[in-house]
């Protein structure tokens, strides 16, 4: 990737930046635009000039849940509690860069709170607001785990400091960035509105739409849905952006107030009683992912849901509470941290996180109190916070393995990368209550491709992945292992039922051109047919081994309901497509 050197980043931020007001010479800025700000923004230019093209190759957009180096916080001395539960967290995870002005009286608060300060690193840079989620730049690698920088949008509040932050980041850690303000290449965007799976899918509300539209206030090039996805992958190597309605009563309209990635294909969404507040389009807009898109893996996407708390009196956003949910949550390598707001809602909502992410340090922080009401300014802790990945990512990908049937073999396939390449990898696996973890040595089949076969019995059973690199690197995944794992339910499937669930739903489907499947663990030999609706065999071909994905050219004179039919040891199973 082309790099753009910390002495022309810290140059700009001396010239765009000297003339504006410190944050802590303001009062507090709220997520959403003050009255005053709305008055700005006809008269503001939020274009930086930075004039940096995209990068020149492929990039790659980090998941949250990938390996953090820096946790990245601005001091807002309104909420500094709140900050120093964060920081206090984050020092034991990783580096931190605390951005104030005030750096003596910062560093004795956390002192005197039992925070050692080794790990932190204070940033003197003026900035405007504590909503670091927002402004702060994206970390992307070049083919993977390459070079590592930052991405940056036009932030869409008439914020000057807030707006050049990232550059700040940029030159503090010495990483070329790279800003969406070049020509038509000028996206406003901002990373609450942003979640991605690290596999080039990305979510956001259609606010990215609006914001980038003919007639927008920000003074950007007006913008098809097209060519934001355009700049999007070019930048960001986003290849599928999924965007769904907005909420009426999100009035910042950012999905990390109400979903959260756990993983490449689980969403965890907030809940409301039927008919109450946005519950209503929230499920419209999760049916709408659910009936168009899948996971990676060629999957359906695996839907969480956990209520959304009313106020103490019972309100919710549509009678006048604010917008409580547990999904505003962060990822800072083994911990978590979950916006809490009263003991009776708190402890089964963190006893959920704890069942969905076994082996995480799961911290609840209130964010609803009189002395720190930090929800009532439309925000929580992901919003707060942002993370830059590692220099040198050694990056695991796995479709978890749900069940299996009784006494038979499963195939663990994951794709392991590093810049230095893989020396070895293996799975570790114990029987579901026991201590113990036994290795299996990993193959490497292709490319970054790896397999070993499990031989599972009558019980459920628990595994993680472990690779090291040729560099001497290690990583597992989860990235909590052994304390936290993935569990493979063995039960009494027949072999054509596990073989149905294993045997992906047809994607894309309807089709015009090929259709895929992704054959998960199935063993074997395959016999794969084509018929019509009048049971005329069209086509039919096999393969040796059926893991993997296998991707099937239509034939254009094919039109309607087609069955595609799979056959091997485990029976007989289809699946339809419908050829547009």
């Amino acid at each position: 990737m082309k790099h753009l050197y910390a002495t022309f980043i810290m140059i700009f931020l001396v010239v765009f930046t000297a003339p504006q007001l410190s944050g802590q010479e303001s009062t507090v800025l709220p997520k959403g635009l003050t009255e005053t700000e709305k008055g700005l923004i006809a008269d503001f230019r939020f274009k930086q000039s930075m004039k940096t093209p995209p990068p020149t190759g492929p990039v790659r957009t980090m998941a949250e849940w990938e390996e953090v180096e820096y946790l990245l916080v601005t001091w807002e001395p309104a909420f500094q509690n709140i900050l120093r539960q964060i920081v206090a967290v984050g020092v034991n995870e990783c580096k931190v860069v605390i951005t104030t002005q005030n750096q003596a009286s910062v560093a004795s608060y956390l002192t005197a709170g039992g925070v050692d300060l080794t790990n932190i690193t204070f940033m003197n840079e003026d900035w405007d607001s504590i909503w670091i989620r927002d402004y702060a730049g994206n970390t992307i690698y070049s083919d993977g785990v390459g070079d590592r920088a930052l991405t940056d949008w036009i932030y869409n509040r008439p914020r000057p400091n807030d707006n050049v932050m990232p550059l700040a980041h940029a030159g503090l850690v010495g990483l070329p960035i790279y800003v969406t303000d070049t020509g038509n290449n000028d996206l406003v965007n901002t990373g609450g509105n942003f979640m991605s799976d690290g596999l080039g899918n990305a979510f956001a509300s259609e606010l990215i739409l609006e914001e980038n539209e003919p007639g927008n206030p920000y003074g950007v090039s007006a913008k098809t849905e097209a060519e934001i996805d355009a700049i999007m992958e070019s930048y960001m190597g986003i290849q599928s952006y999924i965007k769904m309605e907005k909420l009426q009563y999100d009035v910042i309209h950012h999905i990390d107030m109400h979903m959260k990635l756990l993983d490449e294909e689980t969403l965890l969404v907030s809940e409301y009683p039927d008919g109450v507040a946005d519950g209503p389009q929230i499920e419209a807009n999760i049916d709408y992912v659910l009936s168009n898109f899948l996971s990676p893996f060629g999957t359906p996407y695996e839907v969480k849901w956990i209520p959304a708390p009313p106020s103490a009196g019972g309100a919710y956003p549509d009678t006048g509470g604010h917008y409580r949910t547990f999904t505003n949550a962060v990822f800072i390598n083994k911990s978590i941290l979950v916006p809490t707001y009263r003991p009776e809602v708190n402890a089964p909502a963190l006893a959920y996180w704890e069942e969905l992410m076994p082996g995480y340090n799961i911290v609840g922080i209130d964010v609803d109190n009189p002395g720190e009401n930090l929800i009532a300014q439309l925000g929580a802790i992901h919003c707060i916070t942002h993370t830059i990945g590692v220099a040198d990512p050694l990056w695991i990908v796995h479709q978890p393995v749900d069940e299996a049937a009784v006494n038979s073999t499963v195939s663990i396939d994951a794709m392991i990368k590093h810049n230095s390449g893989i020396t070895e990898a293996s799975v570790f696996w114990r029987d579901e209550g026991t201590t113990s973890y036994t290795e299996v040595p990993m193959t490497l089949v292709s490319g970054d491709s790896w397999t070993a076969a499990l031989n599972v019995g009558t019980g459920s059973i628990e595994y993680y992945i472990f690779a090291e690199a040729n560099s001497g690197k290690t990583m597992s995944r989860p990235i909590v292992a052994p304390d936290g794992y993935w569990t493979m339910n063995v039960g009494s499937l027949s072999v054509t039922e596990w073989a149905y669930n294993n045997i992906s739903a047809p994607f894309p489907n309807p089709t015009k051109d090929g259709v895929s499947f992704n054959l998960n663990n199935i063993p074997g030999k395959v016999q794969i047919s084509v018929h019509n609706v009048l049971g005329q065999r069209l086509y039919r071909t096999a393969i040796a081994n059926g893991n993997g994905t296998i991707t099937l050219d239509l034939n254009a004179n094919w039109k309607g309901t087609l069955f595609v039919t799979f056959e091997g040891d485990f029976g007989v199973v289809t699946k339809k497509v419908v050829r547009l």
